[in-house]
């Protein structure tokens, strides 16, 4: 690990397997030369308020009893409670949980919503485990944290390994413990207990609604629009077919297992998403595959990596052909790749911005949890679109006057945010 350059944003020696939290104060610093901020605060933003680390008891199905590590990585709560997934993945540790709620805290702050940064997570692969041990498993896990978390505290939503049903499990623990039913204790919820409609297709809807708007900024047609799509998952599924629906033509998704290539455009709601059948794309009757790495080479208006982090890097920047890059998945291009594409012209639409479609309709389902009232799909996709479209500005606004990054625009519209928070509250002595 490079620390010793993560406080100089001009630093070239950056490593091409950065962590999450190398590449999150790497920005943090880039876009701090930026603003006018107090020194104080973007000290004080460069560490998590807390990070808690529990051992989770499982008795498995065959009667033995394993011990699980869990993470919660609470970052900042100056603007409200603190907001994050929760993952269940053998990878997880504390400190890419810190680098991820450093992100939240920035992705709440662009979107202007009351919350904070966190994350969490289990260090365990869901695989391993049958539905009954996963559900014990997150009944426990919420029991361990339960005193760090809350509806006015500290709000999970689902993450990599975990979904509606991880989380309806989590928010029956909490409330059983509370003795009174507690839904906006997290958001991604079933709607029949609490959740919102449209919040599982929210991050790849905000996706496609920034490419569509990328594709206006720079003067180009959606009608006759070429898209490619790295992960054919969440993110990338519904951020493809809405892309399809508007007129745009994908011409290439993928999984893990490759990419179904068609130079007319695919029709994307017949490919398979990992959600409806997992690893399914290379079943489509597409007339070319591609590997993962080539999707990322085509030459399209717009590639979206929506898979996972650290794909578009050194190595590979230079071979990017597409016009813009809007990134669909959490992290997806290193540091130096974002130098090498700023030097050659391709813009890069960050994540902060691009997929803070979760978090925003997670935050309409908070409020429908505080209000016990639920929101129509129509009342949610327009709220959605008009607050996308809000931040789009706000971070268009700062790419034109300071002639910034669009990474780093959206940092300085973060930054500014938290700043003038913190200044306002001051520091308690």
């Amino acid at each position: 690990m490079a620390t010793n350059t993560l406080d100089d944003p001009e630093a070239d020696d950056y490593s091409e397997t950065e962590s999450a939290l190398e590449t999150a104060l790497r920005q943090l610093s880039a876009a701090a030369t930026q603003v006018d901020v107090d020194e104080g605060v973007i000290e004080r933003l460069k560490h998590p308020t807390r990070v808690v680390e529990v051992g989770v008891p499982l008795k498995r199905d065959d009667g033995s009893v394993e011990v699980y590590t869990g993470y919660r990585a609470q970052h900042d709560d100056v603007r409200g409670p603190y907001k994050g997934g929760l993952r269940f993945h053998p990878d997880v540790t504390a400190e890419e949980c810190v680098g991820l709620s450093m992100w939240m805290t920035w992705k709440c702050a662009v979107m202007d919503l009351p919350f904070g940064g966190a994350k969490g997570g289990v260090v365990v692969n869901p695989k391993d485990l049958s539905t009954e041990e996963k559900e014990r498993l997150t009944r426990r896990f919420a029991e361990e944290i339960r005193d760090t978390i809350g509806p006015k505290q500290d709000i999970p939503a689902p993450d990599m390994g975990t979904d509606a049903q991880t989380m309806a499990w989590f928010m029956d623990a909490y409330s059983m413990q509370e003795g009174e039913t507690t839904p906006g204790v997290v958001t991604g919820k079933p709607p029949v207990i609490g959740g919102s409609k449209g919040r599982e297709q929210a991050p790849g809807r905000s996706v496609a609604i920034i490419a569509r708007e990328a594709l206006r900024y720079y003067e180009k047609d959606i009608g006759e629009a070429t898209v490619a799509v790295q992960g054919f998952g969440s993110v990338g599924a519904n951020a493809a077919r809405l892309l399809d629906d508007w007129g745009a033509d994908v011409v290439a998704v993928s999984d893990v297992n490759g990419a179904a290539y068609d130079t007319t455009g695919l029709d994307t709601h017949a490919v398979p998403s990992h959600e409806e059948e997992p690893e399914a794309v290379m079943s489509y009757d597409a007339p070319n595959t591609l590997t993962n790495e080539e999707v990322l080479e085509l030459d399209v208006d717009v590639v979206i990596p929506a898979a996972v982090g650290n794909v578009i890097t050194a190595d590979n920047a230079d071979d990017v052909q597409a016009d813009i890059v809007v990134e669909g998945a959490n992290g997806p291009t290193t540091s130096a790749a974002d130098k090498i594409l700023e030097e050659r012209g391709i813009p890069v639409i960050p994540d902060i911005l691009a997929n803070a479609g979760g978090v925003t309709v997670s935050y309409f389902e908070w409020l429908q949890d505080i209000n016990r009232r639920q929101w129509s799909l129509e009342r949610v996709h327009e709220e959605l679109e008009s607050m996308m479209l809000s931040a789009w500005d706000n971070v268009r606004t700062e790419v034109e006057a300071r002639d910034a990054s669009w990474r780093d625009a959206a940092y300085v519209v973060a930054l500014e945010r938290v700043g003038e928070a913190k200044s306002s509250r001051g520091l308690w002595p």
